[in-house]
Protein backbone atom coordinates (compact mmCIF):
# COMPACT_ATOMS: atom_id res chain seq x y z
CA UNK A 1 0.00 0.00 0.00
CA UNK A 2 1.25 3.66 -0.93
CA UNK A 3 2.01 5.14 2.57
CA UNK A 4 0.54 8.34 1.32
CA UNK A 5 -2.73 6.99 2.12
CA UNK A 6 -2.06 6.80 6.21
CA UNK A 7 -1.49 10.64 6.29
CA UNK A 8 -4.54 11.86 3.68
CA UNK A 9 -6.03 13.89 6.24
CA UNK A 10 -3.14 15.32 7.27
CA UNK A 11 -1.78 16.09 4.14
CA UNK A 12 -5.58 18.03 2.58
CA UNK A 13 -5.31 20.48 5.16
CA UNK A 14 -1.65 21.87 3.66
CA UNK A 15 -2.34 24.68 1.55
CA UNK A 16 1.33 25.27 0.87
CA UNK A 17 4.85 24.97 1.43
CA UNK A 18 7.46 27.25 0.69
CA UNK A 19 10.83 26.34 -0.66
CA UNK A 20 12.49 27.16 2.69
CA UNK A 21 10.56 28.78 5.83
CA UNK A 22 13.52 30.97 7.53
CA UNK A 23 10.94 32.71 9.24
CA UNK A 24 9.59 28.61 10.91
CA UNK A 25 13.29 28.27 11.88
CA UNK A 26 13.86 31.65 13.46
CA UNK A 27 11.04 31.28 15.54
CA UNK A 28 12.90 28.20 17.09
CA UNK A 29 16.08 30.29 18.14
CA UNK A 30 14.56 34.01 18.69
CA UNK A 31 15.57 33.77 22.18
CA UNK A 32 18.72 32.88 21.55
CA UNK A 33 19.59 35.21 18.84
CA UNK A 34 18.35 38.57 19.71
CA UNK A 35 20.62 38.93 22.97
CA UNK A 36 23.82 38.27 20.98
CA UNK A 37 22.36 40.22 18.18
CA UNK A 38 22.00 43.13 20.92
CA UNK A 39 25.67 42.97 22.48
CA UNK A 40 27.15 43.62 19.12
CA UNK A 41 25.11 46.77 19.18
CA UNK A 42 25.94 47.42 22.89
CA UNK A 43 30.12 46.73 22.18
CA UNK A 44 29.70 48.84 18.85
CA UNK A 45 32.29 45.85 17.32
CA UNK A 46 30.94 44.89 14.29
CA UNK A 47 33.96 43.92 12.08
CA UNK A 48 35.92 40.78 12.53
CA UNK A 49 37.15 40.56 16.33
CA UNK A 50 36.89 38.17 19.27
CA UNK A 51 33.15 36.81 17.94
CA UNK A 52 34.55 36.06 14.57
CA UNK A 53 37.48 34.47 16.40
CA UNK A 54 35.82 32.33 18.17
CA UNK A 55 33.17 30.99 15.14
CA UNK A 56 36.38 30.33 13.14
CA UNK A 57 37.85 28.32 15.91
CA UNK A 58 34.50 26.48 16.18
CA UNK A 59 34.00 25.97 12.24
CA UNK A 60 37.77 24.21 12.47
CA UNK A 61 37.46 22.04 14.86
CA UNK A 62 33.88 21.09 13.14
CA UNK A 63 35.31 20.61 9.89
CA UNK A 64 38.35 18.54 11.53
CA UNK A 65 40.50 21.47 10.43
CA UNK A 66 43.44 23.34 12.59
CA UNK A 67 42.70 26.67 10.87
CA UNK A 68 39.43 28.73 9.89
CA UNK A 69 39.63 31.68 8.05
CA UNK A 70 36.44 33.79 8.28
CA UNK A 71 35.54 35.71 5.29
CA UNK A 72 32.58 37.90 3.67
CA UNK A 73 31.00 35.28 1.40
CA UNK A 74 31.42 31.81 -0.18
CA UNK A 75 32.00 33.84 -3.11
CA UNK A 76 34.97 35.63 -1.28
CA UNK A 77 36.42 32.70 0.18
CA UNK A 78 36.90 30.80 -3.43
CA UNK A 79 38.68 33.88 -4.70
CA UNK A 80 40.80 34.50 -1.93
CA UNK A 81 41.59 30.52 -1.62
CA UNK A 82 42.74 30.85 -5.07
CA UNK A 83 45.03 34.11 -4.62
CA UNK A 84 46.66 32.51 -1.62
CA UNK A 85 47.40 29.51 -4.25
CA UNK A 86 48.77 32.78 -6.66
CA UNK A 87 46.62 31.74 -9.62
CA UNK A 88 46.32 33.99 -12.04
CA UNK A 89 46.51 34.64 -16.00
CA UNK A 90 47.93 31.86 -17.68
CA UNK A 91 46.84 29.39 -15.20
CA UNK A 92 44.41 26.91 -15.64
CA UNK A 93 41.48 25.08 -13.12
CA UNK A 94 39.65 22.54 -13.77
CA UNK A 95 36.06 22.13 -12.06
CA UNK A 96 32.23 21.25 -12.41
CA UNK A 97 30.29 22.31 -14.55
CA UNK A 98 27.11 21.98 -12.93
CA UNK A 99 27.26 24.35 -9.68
CA UNK A 100 26.99 28.04 -8.94
CA UNK A 101 28.09 30.28 -10.74
CA UNK A 102 30.82 31.82 -8.34
CA UNK A 103 32.55 28.15 -8.90
CA UNK A 104 33.72 29.39 -12.20
CA UNK A 105 32.98 32.99 -12.11
CA UNK A 106 36.37 33.68 -9.60
CA UNK A 107 38.31 31.16 -11.39
CA UNK A 108 38.11 33.76 -14.69
CA UNK A 109 38.03 36.99 -12.12
CA UNK A 110 41.83 35.98 -11.63
CA UNK A 111 42.64 36.11 -14.91
CA UNK A 112 42.56 32.08 -14.83
CA UNK A 113 41.09 29.83 -17.56
CA UNK A 114 38.40 27.37 -15.77
CA UNK A 115 38.39 23.92 -17.44
CA UNK A 116 34.80 22.62 -16.95
CA UNK A 117 34.01 18.68 -17.16
CA UNK A 118 31.14 16.45 -16.84
CA UNK A 119 29.38 15.48 -13.93
CA UNK A 120 28.39 11.91 -12.00
CA UNK A 121 25.05 11.15 -13.31
CA UNK A 122 23.54 9.91 -10.07
CA UNK A 123 25.49 12.47 -7.23
CA UNK A 124 25.79 15.52 -9.51
CA UNK A 125 29.38 15.98 -8.58
CA UNK A 126 32.70 16.57 -10.60
CA UNK A 127 33.36 12.77 -12.46
CA UNK A 128 36.38 11.98 -11.77
CA UNK A 129 36.88 10.10 -14.45
CA UNK A 130 36.51 12.55 -16.83
CA UNK A 131 39.04 14.51 -14.69
CA UNK A 132 41.55 11.55 -15.39
CA UNK A 133 40.60 11.39 -19.14
CA UNK A 134 41.64 15.59 -19.51
CA UNK A 135 45.02 14.95 -17.67
CA UNK A 136 45.80 11.56 -19.44
CA UNK A 137 44.38 12.86 -23.12
CA UNK A 138 45.36 16.59 -23.02
CA UNK A 139 47.58 17.95 -20.93
CA UNK A 140 51.57 16.70 -21.06
CA UNK A 141 54.00 17.51 -17.96
CA UNK A 142 56.74 19.41 -19.66
CA UNK A 143 59.90 19.70 -17.40
CA UNK A 144 57.53 19.21 -14.33
CA UNK A 145 55.01 21.54 -15.26
CA UNK A 146 51.09 20.27 -16.50
CA UNK A 147 50.80 22.43 -19.68
CA UNK A 148 47.23 22.17 -21.43
CA UNK A 149 48.50 21.41 -24.85
CA UNK A 150 45.51 22.69 -26.77
CA UNK A 151 45.76 26.02 -24.87
CA UNK A 152 49.06 26.37 -23.68
CA UNK A 153 47.93 27.11 -20.15
CA UNK A 154 49.65 26.13 -16.84
CA UNK A 155 46.95 23.43 -15.16
CA UNK A 156 47.23 24.57 -11.46
CA UNK A 157 44.67 22.95 -9.59
CA UNK A 158 41.17 21.00 -9.14
CA UNK A 159 38.20 22.70 -7.95
CA UNK A 160 35.73 19.85 -6.98
CA UNK A 161 31.99 20.65 -5.95
CA UNK A 162 30.46 18.98 -2.94
CA UNK A 163 27.11 19.48 -4.79
CA UNK A 164 23.66 19.66 -2.57
CA UNK A 165 25.60 18.42 0.47
CA UNK A 166 27.50 15.74 -0.52
CA UNK A 167 31.05 15.05 -0.87
CA UNK A 168 32.45 14.56 -4.59
CA UNK A 169 34.83 11.73 -4.88
CA UNK A 170 38.09 12.93 -2.97
CA UNK A 171 40.06 10.01 -2.96
CA UNK A 172 40.45 10.07 -6.99
CA UNK A 173 40.59 13.92 -6.92
CA UNK A 174 43.56 13.91 -4.78
CA UNK A 175 45.27 10.95 -6.19
CA UNK A 176 45.59 12.91 -9.59
CA UNK A 177 45.87 16.14 -8.02
CA UNK A 178 49.41 14.31 -6.13
CA UNK A 179 50.20 12.82 -9.98
CA UNK A 180 49.87 16.47 -11.70
CA UNK A 181 51.38 18.31 -8.97
CA UNK A 182 47.83 19.97 -8.41
CA UNK A 183 46.47 21.85 -5.54
CA UNK A 184 42.54 21.13 -4.78
CA UNK A 185 40.45 23.49 -3.34
CA UNK A 186 36.82 22.17 -2.66
CA UNK A 187 33.66 24.67 -3.22
CA UNK A 188 31.82 23.14 -0.27
CA UNK A 189 29.84 26.50 0.07
CA UNK A 190 26.56 23.90 0.10
CA UNK A 191 28.37 20.88 2.21
CA UNK A 192 29.28 22.21 5.64
CA UNK A 193 29.70 18.59 8.10
CA UNK A 194 29.18 16.39 5.42
CA UNK A 195 31.46 13.53 5.30
CA UNK A 196 33.05 10.78 2.70
CA UNK A 197 32.44 6.99 3.49
CA UNK A 198 36.22 7.04 5.17
CA UNK A 199 34.79 9.54 7.36
CA UNK A 200 36.69 12.94 6.22
CA UNK A 201 34.88 16.30 7.13
CA UNK A 202 34.21 18.34 3.60
CA UNK A 203 37.45 21.22 3.53
CA UNK A 204 39.56 19.27 6.14
CA UNK A 205 41.83 16.95 3.99
CA UNK A 206 42.46 19.27 0.50
CA UNK A 207 44.37 22.64 0.69
CA UNK A 208 41.84 24.37 1.27
CA UNK A 209 38.21 24.29 2.06
CA UNK A 210 35.78 26.96 1.16
CA UNK A 211 32.10 27.50 2.97
CA UNK A 212 29.08 29.78 2.34
CA UNK A 213 26.91 30.71 4.98
CA UNK A 214 24.65 33.19 2.90
CA UNK A 215 20.81 32.67 4.83
CA UNK A 216 19.80 29.57 2.80
CA UNK A 217 22.55 27.64 3.20
CA UNK A 218 22.36 24.76 6.67
CA UNK A 219 24.40 27.06 8.23
CA UNK A 220 22.76 30.33 7.19
CA UNK A 221 23.92 33.57 8.91
CA UNK A 222 21.72 37.00 8.36
CA UNK A 223 23.47 37.84 5.32
CA UNK A 224 26.45 36.79 3.86
CA UNK A 225 29.11 35.49 5.06
CA UNK A 226 31.61 32.26 4.23
CA UNK A 227 34.97 30.88 5.82
CA UNK A 228 38.24 28.93 4.28
CA UNK A 229 39.65 25.95 6.23
CA UNK A 230 43.30 24.59 6.28
CA UNK A 231 45.75 22.50 7.88
CA UNK A 232 48.57 24.21 7.08
CA UNK A 233 49.80 27.10 8.73
CA UNK A 234 51.81 29.27 6.25
CA UNK A 235 48.81 28.91 3.73
CA UNK A 236 46.53 29.89 6.61
CA UNK A 237 48.40 33.32 7.05
CA UNK A 238 48.70 33.90 3.73
CA UNK A 239 44.88 33.64 3.56
CA UNK A 240 44.23 36.13 7.07
CA UNK A 241 46.62 38.34 5.08
CA UNK A 242 44.73 38.68 1.93
CA UNK A 243 41.62 39.06 3.28
CA UNK A 244 43.29 42.19 5.12
CA UNK A 245 43.97 43.80 1.69
CA UNK A 246 47.52 41.99 2.15
CA UNK A 247 48.24 44.03 5.32
CA UNK A 248 50.72 42.86 8.02
CA UNK A 249 50.77 44.90 10.11
CA UNK A 250 48.13 47.01 9.28
CA UNK A 251 49.07 49.54 6.88
CA UNK A 252 52.29 47.56 5.32
CA UNK A 253 51.24 45.54 2.42
CA UNK A 254 53.28 42.48 1.29
CA UNK A 255 50.71 41.78 -1.33
CA UNK A 256 47.55 42.93 -2.28
CA UNK A 257 44.57 41.48 -1.36
CA UNK A 258 41.02 42.53 -0.81
CA UNK A 259 38.34 43.43 1.73
CA UNK A 260 36.98 40.01 2.27
CA UNK A 261 36.47 40.57 6.40
CA UNK A 262 33.77 38.81 8.08
CA UNK A 263 31.30 41.28 10.46
CA UNK A 264 30.95 40.51 13.96
CA UNK A 265 27.15 40.36 13.76
CA UNK A 266 27.17 37.31 11.23
CA UNK A 267 29.84 35.61 13.61
CA UNK A 268 27.47 36.09 16.63
CA UNK A 269 24.36 34.91 14.44
CA UNK A 270 26.48 31.89 13.33
CA UNK A 271 28.33 30.93 16.79
CA UNK A 272 24.27 30.81 17.79
CA UNK A 273 23.10 28.63 14.84
CA UNK A 274 26.08 26.00 14.92
CA UNK A 275 24.75 24.69 18.07
CA UNK A 276 21.82 23.45 16.21
CA UNK A 277 23.42 22.65 13.23
CA UNK A 278 23.34 18.48 13.45
CA UNK A 279 19.53 18.51 14.56
CA UNK A 280 18.63 20.07 11.77
CA UNK A 281 20.66 18.25 9.43
CA UNK A 282 19.17 14.93 11.26
CA UNK A 283 16.02 17.11 10.42
CA UNK A 284 17.12 16.99 6.72
CA UNK A 285 17.93 13.25 6.21
CA UNK A 286 14.43 12.65 8.11
CA UNK A 287 13.03 14.48 5.57
CA UNK A 288 14.89 13.07 2.72
CA UNK A 289 14.27 9.51 4.22
CA UNK A 290 10.08 10.23 4.08
CA UNK A 291 10.44 11.66 0.45
CA UNK A 292 12.27 8.51 -0.75
CA UNK A 293 10.11 5.85 0.76
CA UNK A 294 7.05 7.93 -0.29
CA UNK A 295 8.57 7.58 -3.57
CA UNK A 296 9.55 4.26 -4.10
CA UNK A 297 5.96 3.52 -3.22
CA UNK A 298 5.03 4.63 -6.56
CA UNK A 299 5.39 3.26 -9.73
CA UNK A 300 6.66 6.69 -11.35
CA UNK A 301 9.89 7.64 -12.89
CA UNK A 302 11.01 10.15 -10.36
CA UNK A 303 14.87 9.40 -10.24
CA UNK A 304 15.70 10.51 -6.32
CA UNK A 305 18.66 11.57 -4.84
CA UNK A 306 21.75 8.83 -4.41
CA UNK A 307 24.05 8.91 -1.07
CA UNK A 308 27.07 6.97 -1.57
CA UNK A 309 27.42 3.95 0.99
CA UNK A 310 28.90 5.67 4.10
CA UNK A 311 28.71 9.13 2.97
CA UNK A 312 27.14 11.85 5.17
CA UNK A 313 24.61 13.47 3.17
CA UNK A 314 23.76 16.91 4.52
CA UNK A 315 20.82 17.77 2.31
CA UNK A 316 21.15 21.24 0.92
CA UNK A 317 18.73 20.49 -1.95
CA UNK A 318 16.79 17.42 -2.78
CA UNK A 319 16.71 16.89 -5.76
CA UNK A 320 14.31 14.59 -7.92
CA UNK A 321 14.86 14.37 -12.00
CA UNK A 322 11.66 14.27 -14.04
CA UNK A 323 11.21 14.17 -17.78
CA UNK A 324 9.11 17.25 -17.82
CA UNK A 325 10.87 18.88 -15.34
CA UNK A 326 9.27 22.35 -16.50
CA UNK A 327 5.91 21.07 -16.22
CA UNK A 328 6.24 19.86 -12.76
CA UNK A 329 7.54 23.17 -11.66
CA UNK A 330 4.27 24.60 -13.39
CA UNK A 331 2.29 22.42 -11.51
CA UNK A 332 3.98 22.74 -8.05
CA UNK A 333 3.45 26.31 -8.06
CA UNK A 334 0.12 26.50 -8.88
CA UNK A 335 -0.62 24.39 -5.83
CA UNK A 336 1.65 27.03 -4.22
CA UNK A 337 4.50 24.23 -3.85
CA UNK A 338 8.08 26.20 -3.64
CA UNK A 339 10.56 24.28 -5.84
CA UNK A 340 13.81 25.35 -7.82
CA UNK A 341 15.97 24.34 -10.87
CA UNK A 342 20.18 23.90 -9.50
CA UNK A 343 20.99 24.86 -12.22
CA UNK A 344 19.42 25.67 -15.84
CA UNK A 345 21.91 26.44 -17.36
CA UNK A 346 25.53 24.39 -16.85
CA UNK A 347 28.76 26.98 -16.25
CA UNK A 348 30.26 25.60 -19.61
CA UNK A 349 27.29 26.90 -22.04
CA UNK A 350 27.06 30.39 -20.49
CA UNK A 351 27.15 33.40 -21.86
CA UNK A 352 30.17 34.95 -20.37
CA UNK A 353 32.29 31.97 -20.94
CA UNK A 354 31.13 31.22 -24.56
CA UNK A 355 35.42 32.50 -25.55
CA UNK A 356 36.21 29.15 -24.23
CA UNK A 357 34.94 27.48 -27.19
CA UNK A 358 32.60 25.07 -25.13
CA UNK A 359 29.70 23.89 -27.50
CA UNK A 360 26.36 21.73 -26.58
CA UNK A 361 27.13 18.50 -26.21
CA UNK A 362 30.34 18.59 -24.47
CA UNK A 363 29.41 17.60 -20.97
CA UNK A 364 26.21 15.68 -21.68
CA UNK A 365 25.53 14.68 -18.13
CA UNK A 366 25.22 18.22 -17.03
CA UNK A 367 23.23 19.41 -19.87
CA UNK A 368 20.83 16.03 -19.01
CA UNK A 369 20.45 17.17 -14.80
CA UNK A 370 20.04 21.05 -16.05
CA UNK A 371 17.17 20.03 -18.36
CA UNK A 372 15.37 17.54 -15.70
CA UNK A 373 16.49 18.21 -12.03
CA UNK A 374 13.95 20.24 -9.59
CA UNK A 375 14.87 21.01 -5.90
CA UNK A 376 12.17 20.00 -3.54
CA UNK A 377 11.42 21.81 -0.35
CA UNK A 378 13.56 19.49 2.30
CA UNK A 379 14.24 22.34 5.66
CA UNK A 380 13.82 20.88 8.62
CA UNK A 381 10.69 22.60 9.96
CA UNK A 382 8.85 21.01 7.14
CA UNK A 383 5.99 18.47 8.43
CA UNK A 384 5.00 14.86 7.61
CA UNK A 385 1.93 16.58 6.17
CA UNK A 386 3.91 19.00 4.22
CA UNK A 387 6.37 16.38 2.71
CA UNK A 388 3.19 14.21 1.83
CA UNK A 389 2.16 16.79 0.29
CA UNK A 390 4.82 17.56 -1.87
CA UNK A 391 5.25 13.96 -2.73
CA UNK A 392 1.84 13.10 -3.58
CA UNK A 393 1.49 16.07 -6.32
CA UNK A 394 4.79 14.95 -7.54
CA UNK A 395 3.59 11.84 -8.02
CA UNK A 396 0.02 13.15 -9.37
CA UNK A 397 2.34 15.06 -12.71
CA UNK A 398 4.32 12.14 -13.47
CA UNK A 399 1.70 9.21 -13.25
CA UNK A 400 2.48 7.44 -10.46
Amino acid sequence: MNSLNTTGGASAAVESVPLLDLQAQYETIRGEIEPVIREVCDSQYFVMGPRVKELEERIAAYSNARHGIGVSSGTDALLVALMALDIGPGDEVITSTYSFFATGGVIARLGARPIFLDIEEDTYNLDSDCVRRFLSEEVELRDGVPIHGRTGGSVRAIMPVHLFGQMADLDSIRALATEYGLAVVEDAAQAIGSESSSGERAGSSTDIGCFSFYPSKNLGAFGDGGMCVCNDDELAERLRCLRLHGAKPKYYHSMVGGNFRLDAIQAAVLLVKLRHLDAWTAARQENAARYDGLFAGSESSIRTPVTRPGNRHIFNQYVIAVDDRDGLQAFLKSRNIGSEVYYPVPLHLQECFADLGYEEGDCPVAEHAAAHSLALPIYPELSDAQIDFVARSVMEFVGG
